[in-house]
């Protein structure tokens, strides 16, 4: 019996030991209510600052950059914040 545990163990760990390690693919723009990331590589090709102005105002909110990785695998990072006192209307959000 032990034999068997022994063998069915050591088969397990071999399966596992075989098989490849995979991160999580984190999409080029991911964000919510309270802000996001947008790819480094994406915001070479589009316009990142109308996309994040977009995002924000689909939730009544502004826009407000936080910090830019520059390099390859980086981020740009940004925050959605209320609108600010005396502005006299919502965000718009643009329509193509």
């Amino acid at each position: 019996m032990r034999n068997i545990v022994a063998a069915s163990l050591v088969a397990v760990c071999g399966v596992l030991a075989c098989a490849p390690a995979e991160a999580q693919m984190v999409p080029p723009f991911k964000g919510n209510d309270t802000g996001g990331i947008i790819a480094f590589a994406m915001a070479q090709h589009i316009d990142a600052r109308q996309l994040a102005v977009d995002h924000c105002a689909r939730y009544g909110k502004v826009v407000k950059f936080l910090a830019v990785q520059a390099q390859e695998g980086g981020y740009i990072s940004f925050a959605c914040r209320w609108v600010p006192y005396g502005a006299a209307e919502r965000p718009l959000v643009t329509r193509y």
